[in-house]
């Protein structure tokens, strides 16, 4: 089964191909780059001799500007194909960003991410990754049918993908860029039961899932852009409508794999109270544990989270 095109995306083929062009093209040079936090990001760029750009990881990984000296006529034809230039007099610079998980290679957003329909990767995806790697390793039997909520670069949907090739695997998102990146990134690994759908959690969707994962965002975002912004208390509220809606769709036996990020208060954790009270009577059985116990620290100097000790990732193991 091949990937499925979002026709709604605002794009052409011709770009779509061209980004796939230029990611093959990185692929066999050996290009690689680990994502960073934000703030590891902008340490590096700080420190970066004059600030441009001397080769493709300097561009593609850490989003620096370059000089048409400083790159090919073959790879400069390749980022045109793309379109994912932008000049500033005589400085260039990519839209989109290229990251490793494993062996992978995975098409983002450029840092830093401001736009509101930016797809973001970093941190969280190696540590969702680490949260569903090892599941599939001794469950990948028994999955024919799942699904990636809010898929972003559709890193999770890809992993799944490939240790279950029989499998239906679908990567929903609201976010049309994010689609239109799953697919180029799915097309790129060589990947072809991975279907990008637009949805809303898991609205436009019908069926049973023998296995749902989502990394979804955790930071109250005051400017709101889908993919940093969790809602509710805290950021939390995304979460929680995920795990609602997960419930009412895992076939039996089916599991949900949620990775998040909880802002802690006095000591407690808001999350995990809200789990107990949701789930206390139902028939079902979970496990939580904090994967890192401090991300993302700088958000503490914000107003919103003046009562936050510590913002933690956890994960939720919950079966049915």
């Amino acid at each position: 089964m091949k990937p499925a095109l979002d026709h709604a995306a605002n794009t052409t083929i011709d770009a779509d191909q061209g980004l796939l062009q230029l990611g093959r093209y990185l692929s066999e040079t050996g290009y690689a780059h680990i994502a960073v936090t934000p703030l590891t990001h902008q340490h590096n760029n700080h420190r970066a001799v004059d600030g441009s750009a001397k080769d493709m990881r300097d561009i593609f990984g850490w989003s620096r500007a370059f000089k048409r000296s400083a790159v090919t006529d073959q790879q400069f034809q390749l980022m045109r194909d793309a379109d994912i230039l932008v000049q500033n007099g005589d400085l260039w610079r990519s839209k989109i960003r290229w990251s490793s998980l494993g062996d992978l290679l995975c098409v983002h957003s450029a840092y830093p991410t401001d736009a509101t329909e930016a797809v973001f990767f970093g941190p969280d995806t190696y540590r969702f990754a680490q949260l569903v790697e090892p599941f599939l390793q001794t469950n990948s039997h028994a999955i024919r049918r799942a699904v990636d909520i809010g898929c972003g670069s559709g890193a999770g949907a890809m992993l799944i993908a490939r240790a279950c090739p029989a499998a239906e695997v679908l990567a929903v998102d609201i976010n049309h860029q994010a689609l239109r990146l799953t697919r180029i990134n799915a097309l790129l690994a060589g990947i072809g039961n991975v279907q990008p759908i637009y949805s809303n959690l898991l609205n436009h969707v019908e069926g049973q899932f023998d296995l749902i994962i989502a990394n979804p965002p955790y930071m109250l975002d005051a400017q709101e852009r889908a993919y940093r912004h969790g809602g509710g208390k805290l950021g939390a509220g995304l979460s929680v409508k995920i795990v609602e809606a997960a419930l009412g769709r895992l076939a039996p036996g089916g599991t949900l794999l949620l990775y998040t990020g909880v802002a802690m208060i006095d000591g407690r954790d808001p999350f995990l109270q809200t789990l107990q009270q949701r789930l206390a009577n139902l028939s079902c059985t979970w496990r939580y544990r904090e994967m890192d116990p401090d991300v993302f620290g700088e958000e503490l100097l914000k107003p919103a989270y003046a009562q936050v000790e510590r913002i933690a990732a956890v994960a939720l193991t919950l079966s049915v």
